[in-house]
Formats: C-alpha cells, structure tokens, sequence
C-alpha cells in the first residue's frame, strides 16, 4: 500500500533546470528518509540525494556527480520531496527514482525498502 509517485520530468535543454517532485502515500511520511536515484542507460543505479526524516534542520547528501547543482528538499505537510536541479548536463539524462526508507544509512550505503516508478529526465544538447 506504500506508493512513491515521481513527476515533473521531461526534456529540457543543457543548461537548464527542472524540478521532480514525489508524493509519497501509505507511510509515515516524517518519519522515513527520502532519496533520489538515477540510472542511466547501460549504467548502475546511483543515489544522487538524499534527506533525512524528522524536523528541520535537514541533513542531506549529494552525490558528487551532481553536487553543486542539485537541492533536495521535503516538505511533510504534503508528504513530498522534491529535487531541484539546475544548470543540467547531457549525461544527467537518466531514470530518476524517489526512494523511502526508516534508515539514513540504508538509504545512503544499501537499498530503500520503498521505490517508485520513476520519471524520465532527457537533457539535450
């Protein structure tokens, strides 16, 4: 009954910015630690963010092939994360996945328990 379910992606142009958002029901949502991944073509899923649960402030993580140019954020009033990411590359073209789990650690170092189905980013030349 949990479903993580990803939106805002699409084709923007190198440079360019764009924000995902995932909205997250069935699950305690405060309570679980939120993260991105991305797995491109031919290539190994790899977490790019990723936010603590709890109250502000927020610990976060960023990948260092992303770092810099991406935010993640969350908002749990409306049980959603989001990521922000700007000044977009060629090779961030990827499936982008929310993921959820109750450890911090679990999320950075193994598998989330919970995914979602992902939503395509296409960065063009």
């Amino acid at each position: 009954q949990v479903q993580l379910v990803e939106s805002g992606g699409g084709l923007v142009q190198g440079g360019g910015s764009l924000r995902l958002s995932c909205a997250a029901s069935g699950l305690t949502f405060d309570t679980y630690t939120m993260g991105w991944y991305r797995q491109a073509p031919g290539k190994e899923r790899e977490l790019v963010a990723a936010v603590t649960s709890g109250g502000r402030p927020y610990s976060a993580y960023y990948a260092d092939s992303m770092k810099g140019r991406i935010t993640i954020s969350r908002d749990n009033a409306k049980n959603t994360v989001y990521l922000q990411m700007n000044r977009l590359k060629p090779e961030d073209t990827a499936v982008y996945y929310c993921a959820a789990d109750k450890s911090f650690s679990v999320v950075v170092r193994a598998t989330p328990l919970y995914w979602g189905q992902g939503t395509q980013v296409t960065v063009s030349s």
